[in-house]
């Protein structure tokens, strides 16, 4: 076995290529852990005399070492070499590199900015940490209010103030704190409630949120925006309805709807036979929150509205889990690569 053990390290030694075909059929040759040479040798080792076992099994390790080294210094001089005279090896591998894509939270993210940003809102953003202030008091929630309870939102300390924010519209009071009327801003970010996670619930999510504040703002100024922002985003033959609803800093308040674009209003599953699917509250600025912020609610009117973007995001890719915008699972993102970005 020894003789047999020298004779290949001599062939391995003098081995040359000229293609990839030849390296890999020296590769499995030798290492095919079916029939390969080294297989073998290895399978013979517990037959060989202990005396013998030492100078057998260096004589082994240094075949495989050299069978290794000359499959990966002849596989780099034939890519140099196609490089050099800039021929294509069609027996080469393909190049391994993928393409990535954005989120889709990220697509539908940027989707919603563009629109509204035609319409002459102004994108601002603030802090995920805030202060009571920002998140309730300057947005008409009373003392009492549930959202204010340690179940419903996290506070970093006990009896403080501090907390990261249940909503973007702490982005709006600062945004009021800061500039006069006319306001019209669009408001990204990330939000955080104290909710059990499930595939129709999370306690991180992303919203949206929209501000504008002028002379003679009315509720068709809003009904208005927000039909072009539907027919947009689903089509121009997507409709809208609203529906009574209360919020603590809009009044009047209504949630909105839009027609199901899976089933063109007939309904179904999606829709649960409405032909209806819920999007967005909005409604007209109560004017508490306008004085509270340092404007005139005798001179200036105007409305707010705030959408979830993972729930528009399931609406328009069929998504059925909130949990896998969370999961980094690459199957699921790789979808999305064809999607405009």
């Amino acid at each position: 076995m020894q003789e047999l053990t020298k004779k290949l390290i001599a062939e391995a030694e003098s081995f040359t290529a000229n293609t990839l075909e030849q390296i890999e059929e020296f590769k499995i040759r030798f290492t095919s852990k079916k029939n390969g040479e080294l297989t073998k040798l290895f399978n013979e080792f517990k037959n060989v005399p202990v005396d013998q076992k030492k100078e057998f099994g260096q004589q082994i390790n240094k075949l495989k070492e050299i069978v290794n080294e000359k499959i990966n210094t002849l596989k780099e001089a034939l890519e140099d070499q196609n490089t050099e005279t800039g021929k294509l090896d069609l027996s080469a591998p393909a190049d391994s590199n993928t393409i990535g894509s954005r989120h889709p939270i990220s697509i539908v993210r940027n989707q919603i900015l563009d629109i509204f940003k035609r319409l002459g809102f102004v994108v601002s953003e603030g802090p995920e940490i805030e202060d009571d202030w920002h998140v309730f008091s300057a947005l008409n929630f009373p003392d009492e209010h549930p959202a204010r309870d340690m179940q419903d939102t996290f506070f970093l300390e006990r009896n403080t103030d501090v907390l990261l924010r249940t909503h973007t519209s702490s982005i709006q009071i600062r945004v009021m704190e800061n500039q006069k009327p006319p306001i019209r801003t669009i408001n990204p970010g990330r939000v955080f409630r104290n909710e059990a996670i499930s595939a129709r619930a999370h306690c991180i999510f992303h919203q949206i949120e929209g501000l504008y504040i002028d002379e003679n703002v009315s509720f068709a100024d809003l009904k208005q925006t927000l039909l072009y922002f539907a027919q947009e985003f689903f089509g121009a033959d997507a409709k809208i309805r609203l529906r009574p609803s209360y919020f603590p800093f809009t009044e009047p308040s209504a949630e909105v709807d839009v027609s199901c674009s899976l089933c063109g209003g007939k309904g179904c599953k999606v829709c649960k036979g409405t032909g209806w699917l819920e999007i967005l509250g909005c409604g007209m600025v109560d004017p508490n929150v306008l004085e509270a912020n340092g404007i005139d609610s005798k001179k200036y009117t105007g409305f707010a509205f705030g959408m979830g973007i993972e729930r528009i995001t399931m609406l328009k890719f069929g998504v059925n889990d909130l949990r896998l915008y969370f999961e980094n699972d690459v199957r699921f993102l790789k979808q999305f690569k064809s999607v405009i970005q």
